[in-house]
């Protein structure tokens, strides 16, 4: 197995490469800012429901959020090809959140991978992984980056060309992590109705980048001001996994545009909720609230609740713009009012 330890403990995000191809006219193309929910189920298994994984589609790469027990068959059921996969985030190391892990990795290294992977996580899985892979006499074709993540503080994990990944402490029975994802500024929007359709394309780009273009004699030929808008607004999502409440979240959440927060319990089960270190459908939109949340999802349902309707009722109570991470829908991510 091919498993190389990276920055991320000493505060060093990794840098990703730009994927992408700019358009040369230097127009504003907004890329896909979309969560999928592969599973939302809690520890104990349960038919129609499926341990914790989420799919995160920035642009034209992937990025999983937890890889519970039969992930890779969520990703096939959803018609979603594991090869595209880049990064894969797990918040901590019970069972419900990354067991299906090594098979996905197993699988890869069948279809003949070579991209590299990267992989973040709480100290310990690579050890895991390693004796599994060890005792299986198993030889990964492709460079499994891991990046251990610290339980304690918030830490930048990477920068993206399209967003920056920041990791959230959360209070649970074992270290624990949440991730925020953050979209970068986008670039302004050309205005090219207002624009001779030959300018050149160095000129655009400038424009783009909010400079203005000069003449030979300094005076100004096109001002950015004049043939620029604003570009669309940055989105964020932020994931909670397993945690109790937790007020010392909120800083780390506010202004988030889609957040999932666990939701184990109802209210009348929150001193159970404290005792096992998860939250209830209140506490979790309290948080939202708290933090100025644009949506909430909630999810991680015990699995001595069969019916989730009154999920949904204590949660409005004091988050309206709540609802259930419903397994296998796709949400686009937006700037939802706050």
């Amino acid at each position: 197995m091919s498993m190389r330890e990276g920055s991320a403990a000493a505060g060093t995000p990794i840098s990703s490469v730009n994927h992408g191809q700019p358009d040369p006219a230097g127009r504003t193309s907004v890329h896909s800012f979309a969560l999928t929910i592969l599973g939302a189920g809690s520890a104990t298994p349960t038919l129609g429901r499926h341990p914790t994984a989420q799919l995160l589609t920035v642009g034209n790469e992937y990025m999983l959020i937890d890889c519970g027990e039969g992930t890779q068959f969520r990703l096939i059921e959803q018609k979603i090809r594991p090869s595209r996969l880049r990064y894969i985030f797990i918040s901590h190391l019970h069972g419900d959140h990354y067991f299906g892990l090594p098979p996905l990795l197993s699988t890869l290294n069948l279809s003949g991978r070579t991209e590299d992977l990267y992989l973040f996580g709480p100290r310990g899985l690579d050890e895991v992984l390693t004796t599994m892979f060890r005792v299986s006499d198993s030889r990964l074709g492709y460079p499994l980056h891991f990046q251990p993540v610290d339980p304690t503080q918030p830490s930048m994990l990477l920068d993206h060309p399209h967003l920056t990944v920041e990791s959230i402490p959360l209070e649970h029975r074992i270290d624990c992590t949440g991730y925020r994802f953050q979209e970068k500024p986008h670039k302004l929007r050309l205005l090219r109705e207002r624009l001779p359709d030959d300018v050149p394309v160095p000129y655009l780009k400038q424009l783009k980048e909010g400079f203005d273009i000069l003449d030979e004699t300094g005076q100004v030929l096109y001002a950015a001001a004049e043939f620029t808008e604003a570009g669309p607004p940055a989105r964020s999502y932020a994931y909670c996994s397993d945690t109790r409440y937790n007020e010392l979240l909120i800083p780390q959440l506010q202004g988030v545009d889609l957040l999932y927060h666990e939701a184990t319990f109802l209210e009348d089960n929150a001193q159970r909720a404290t005792e096992v270190f998860h939250s209830t459908a209140q506490q979790a939109a309290t948080i939202a609230a708290k933090a100025g949340a644009g949506r909430l999802l909630i999810g991680h349902f015990s699995s001595r609740y069969k019916r989730f309707d009154s999920f949904l009722l204590e949660a409005r109570a004091v988050f309206p713009e709540t609802y259930l991470a419903a397994e296998g829908e796709t949400l686009e991510i937006n700037k939802w009012a706050h």
